[in-house]
């Protein structure tokens, strides 16, 4: 408790009202809070600038459309999760192969679920790990799988840096493997994340045909060996289509290939 810094103890207080008050006046917020004016004043300005509150024309605060934002964010993100879980215990039973279930955060990606290999091998991939869009496969193919708007501008910011072995650092090659998995519907990685380490991805979509997620297979490079990647290819690229028409998604082309 004593860790806590006072100030944001006492704007999550403040912040905490709303989910019993629709809108507050300042005066029932130093009622209801019990914190002086002069902080609550403060703290009031402060939330507000950061979107957290919103001044409404009769002078009341309101939850701020950030916390609109957020939570579209996590409820989309636990829906995903909930959604994909039972194709994704299916698609591993049949590999053995660590599966993973990956969304964008920005301009990385990050873990949001996954199940271990069967084999005798750790895979550094835990809930909650971050990678960059550019690299390992289940990352890359959100990024190829945006808008190409978007894409661009990532393409432009983005510094590429080696991570392992088999990292892509050149820009116009990651712009043709790109354009080769849209045109593909999927993407295989060799050593971008760790060495040794292979992976093969597939985009999943929402109704309205945006990716959403990216799913992917992982293992021992040894195992993704061109000739044996096409049976990995159909599993993954039709538990992606199952997972997509979840949620909504119609156009199995952008899937299939």
């Amino acid at each position: 408790m004593q860790s806590k810094n006072k100030t944001t103890v006492r704007s999550m207080d403040i912040l905490k009202l709303f989910l019993t008050h629709t809108k507050l006046s300042f005066n029932e917020i130093v009622h209801f809070s019990g914190i002086p004016k002069t902080s609550v004043h403060r703290m009031v300005m402060s939330l507000e600038e950061m979107g957290l509150l919103q001044k409404e024309s009769d002078g009341k605060y309101s939850l701020g459309l950030l916390f609109l934002h957020f939570g579209h964010l996590v409820a989309e993100r636990f829906d995903i999760r909930q959604v994909a879980l039972p194709t994704m215990q299916k698609l591993h039973d049949e590999v053995g192969e660590a599966v993973n279930l990956i969304v964008q955060d920005g301009k990385e990606a990050i873990y949001i679920e996954k199940l271990d290999t069967k084999q005798r091998v750790r895979l550094n991939t835990a809930i909650g790990r971050r990678t960059p869009l550019y690299a390992g496969a289940c990352s890359r193919v959100i990024l190829a799988f945006q808008p190409h708007d978007e894409r661009e501008q990532y393409l432009e910011q983005i510094e590429l840096k080696s991570i392992a072995s088999g990292t892509i650092t050149d820009k116009e090659r990651l712009r043709i493997l790109l354009e080769e998995s849209q045109k593909m519907g999927y993407t295989v990685s060799h050593s971008e994340l760790e060495n040794y380490i292979s992976a093969v991805a597939a985009p999943i979509f929402n109704d309205k045909g945006y990716i959403i997620a990216g799913i992917s297979v992982a293992g021992l490079e040894v195992n993704y060996q061109k000739e044996l990647l096409p049976p990995l290819v159909e599993k993954i690229k039709s538990a992606a289509l199952e997972i997509s028409q979840k949620f909504g998604y119609t156009d199995k082309h952008l899937c299939l290939g």
